[in-house]
């Protein structure tokens, strides 16, 4: 489902009919995977470019689209490492296949929840050095983990002082309420909606980088990014660990 709600091809019917469902309910939802790779694009951009970070984890990745991570941080640099990681199994074998196809050694894909902060470390310690900073991204992902917060404290505790970490949650949101039942009972994993102030919880520690925890399209916004007027129920953020 979600990757028909954000452009991508690698879905069947089934799925396409389940997003449709979601947008009728909640027309919000065609925005949001715009919106989030958006942030995406700019957020990575940003580590890569201005924050000089080399290597990337990927948590939660999807099947891959136009635009993901590395297409991004290779832009600014082609020695830029990434780590993909996702607990399908679909998206591991499309990833697999890319690889096949020539994607470069400077990118790997390991099959683990995002939950599993301990298989996520131990895999991604095999292809970045994790004495130096990495840029953790979490885009649209915590939404399905249910103790996000401690996920998250355990993964930048083990990571050091110059990493950065790039979120995007959809906010609890009666724009997005009804689409988030219709989605529980259409989807294997449960959404997770969570109010502002939890998610803020999440970045105690860490120094957040302006503007701060925004709605999605007011980070840093792009020329040529969609506006939403009428607000977007996706809040985003970087940070840095010092």
């Amino acid at each position: 489902m979600w990757n028909s709600l954000t452009g991508g091809r690698d879905n069947f019917e089934a799925d396409r009919s389940a997003a449709r469902q979601l947008v009728t309910v909640a027309p919000v939802m065609a925005q949001l995977g715009p919106a989030s790779r958006a942030f995406l694009r700019r957020a990575v951009t940003y580590l890569a470019a201005e924050a000089g970070i080399r290597q990337f984890l990927d948590i939660g990745t999807g099947l891959p689209l136009p635009g993901s991570a590395h297409c991004v941080a290779q832009a600014v640099d082609p020695s830029c490492r990434v780590v993909y990681i996702d607990s399908d199994p679909v998206v591991i074998s499309h990833a697999r296949a890319h690889l096949r196809s020539g994607i470069g050694d400077a990118i790997s894909y390991l099959q683990a929840d995002a939950s599993d902060t301990g298989a996520i470390l131990d895999g991604a310690g095999e292809a970045l050095d994790l004495d130096k900073p990495v840029g953790v991204l979490m885009i649209m992902v915590l939404h399905l983990v249910k103790d996000a917060g401690e996920a998250l404290t355990r993964i930048v505790a083990a990571l050091p002082a110059g990493s950065h970490l790039a979120v995007v949650h959809p906010v609890r949101d009666e724009r997005l309420v009804t689409a988030a039942r219709r989605w529980n009972r259409l989807g294997e994993m449960p959404v997770l909606l969570r109010d502002c102030a939890e998610v803020s919880e999440w970045f105690t520690g860490l120094d957040l980088v302006e503007p701060g925890l925004v709605e999605v399209d007011k980070w840093r916004p792009a020329p040529g990014d969609p506006d939403y007027p009428e607000g977007m129920p996706l809040l985003a953020a970087v940070a840095r660990k010092p």
